[in-house]
């Protein structure tokens, strides 16, 4: 009888600790849902007073964990989506501002494992369905090329009837569909490495359709009859086949969903029109939460809820086009901070990250702690129980402990935050500092020393006191800590890395693309 009871409040003290385990003999589901452009304040549930409903991510918050300190890579999308995907900051590469132009070679090397190849080496399928926006080896008579001219290589001609080299099923994906830009051309859907549907037809440009879409692609390819609201509708019906198909094997899978919207072209469709009684952006906000209901909701259908960790995040704040409308109608799609989309500013880099896993993660659950997306591969990786040497993810810190209620101290220290013109600042202990360009048009910027600023985001989360002339000492702190992490080609403890490229941060680039360093 003593033996029964002693094992019974054994049995009671293991079961709380064993629940915050991954117990099953079967690796979770993981599904990554990044909006594009989707500011931080955009969830209803964690701004009351903004006026637009997101009622499936006010659920989906409830049972999950937030973390009201996140911080994309960038402040725009493909560096945040280079980070997301290997670990590592983007300007470690050679670009040093802006996004890949279309026809622009791959960002991440063949040789760089990232995240769905991990996953793959531990058995799972992968997939990626949505926007790519990390470049590709076009087929034509000339190479997919890094230009300084943003763009002119979409004056060239393609072959759209071949393979395209180097995209997502050979990055770690065992699928992809979707389009690569959906403001950029071709316009059209992409399967795997082919072209789905051939661009036989040409873009006309309307300035006022409202789409936002830029000019300088007027006659540049599209598919026939393609019509730019239906790219949402399609990705989303596609990952939720994928996860009913999925849920079928007898293997885990990974998701990633990098969905093509509140960005441009601002396409709502029939339904949404009109829903948020302010503009067209404010109805794309509305079917951008109804489309990762989609997904998360698929789960729960398939029965494959209870395995399966989701994130729903952004890769940087609200997109520019249509903000005067939301912010008049009384929605601040930045919430407190200042900026958005493209600013080295808290509106610029800072997004919603929520994460569930039912059973493991505390529904409801909040951490204020400092977060990036380049987290996600250490975290994955340490929730498989697996470390990664230290030329993977490079700038990639496990939030597991946090996730599972083993720790409430801070996973990081510090994060570096970058911007479209490829400003640079440094945040830790509440304390930023920036390094910002002297003219909002980055080439007029071009060779001349930077502006050093200093802000203490816990008494000033606004950034409207800078504070560089009373706190000379603190910045120069920062501004040491910020030059270390660059030179050590790392943020992790361990050994230095290598970066590919020279990376300055006192003063404005003199290129996009930097030259690579020496072998």
């Amino acid at each position: 009888m003593r033996i029964f009871f002693t094992l019974a409040i054994f049995i009671g003290l293991y079961l709380p600790y064993a629940s915050s385990q991954n117990t099953s003999d079967t690796p979770p589901n993981i599904v990554i849902i990044l909006a594009d452009d989707y500011g931080v304040g955009n969830i209803q549930a964690h701004f009351p007073d903004n006026k637009l409903p997101s009622p499936h991510l006010d659920r989906f918050s409830a049972q999950s964990m937030r973390f009201t300190n996140a911080h994309s890579g960038s402040a725009v999308c493909t560096p945040t989506r280079y980070g997301l995907l290997t670990g590592r900051y983007a300007w470690r590469t050679r670009l040093q501002e802006w996004v890949l132009a279309c026809y622009e070679p791959p960002l991440i090397p063949k040789d760089r494992l990232t995240l769905p190849g991990f996953l793959k080496q531990h058995g799972y399928a992968t997939a990626c369905i949505g926007k790519w926006h990390l470049g590709w080896n076009w087929p034509g008579p000339q190479k997919s090329s890094m230009e300084e001219d943003s763009n002119v290589l979409s004056k060239r001609a393609w072959d759209y009837s071949q393979p395209i080299l180097d995209g997502p099923t050979t990055r770690g994906f065992d699928t992809y569909f979707g389009t690569h830009v959906p403001n950029f051309p071709p316009f059209t859907f992409i399967e795997n490495d082919r072209i789905l549907l051939p661009p036989t037809d040409r873009f006309k440009h309307d300035p006022n359709d409202g789409k936002f879409l830029p000019r300088i692609f007027d006659g540049n390819p599209m598919a026939p009859g393609w019509r730019f609201e239906n790219i949402l509708p399609e990705i989303t019906k596609r990952a939720v086949a994928y996860i009913h198909e999925q849920s079928k094997r007898d293997h885990p899978f990974f998701l990633y969903f990098p969905m093509t919207s509140p960005h441009t072209p601002i396409v709502p469709n029939e339904s949404f029109k009109g829903r948020s009684g302010i503009s067209a952006v404010g109805d794309f906000l509305i079917e951008t939460d109804w489309s990762a209901g989609q997904v998360i909701g698929a789960l729960d259908e398939a029965g494959v809820a209870d395995n399966s960790i989701v994130i729903f995040t952004s890769d940087n704040g609200h997109l520019p086009q249509g903000w005067n409308d939301l912010v008049e109608a009384g929605h601040i799609p930045s919430g407190p901070y200042r900026g958005r989309k493209t600013d080295i500013w808290e509106g610029g880099h800072r997004v919603p990250f929520l994460i569930r896993w039912p059973g493991k993660i505390a529904e409801g659950s909040v951490s204020d702690n400092l977060l990036s997306l380049n987290d996600v591969f250490a975290t994955i990786a340490d929730i498989l129980g697996e470390s990664l040497p230290p030329s993977v993810a490079e700038d990639s810190f496990s939030f597991r402990k946090i996730l599972f209620g083993e720790s409430v101290q801070p996973h990081r220290d510090h994060i570096v935050a970058h911007s479209v013109g490829g400003e640079f600042a440094y945040i830790e202990d509440g304390w930023k500092v920036v390094f910002r360009n002297q003219d909002a048009n980055r080439n007029n910027s071009r060779g001349k020393p930077r502006l050093k600023e200093l802000y203490h985001l816990s008494t000033d989360i606004a950034e409207s006191k800078n504070l560089i002339e009373s706190k000379p000492g603190r910045a120069m702190e920062l501004t040491n800590a910020l030059r270390s992490v660059i030179a050590r080609g790392t943020s992790r403890e361990g050994p230095n890395q290598t970066n590919d490229t020279e990376v300055v941060i006192d003063v404005t680039q003199q290129l996009r693309w930097a030259p690579a360093r020496p072998e």
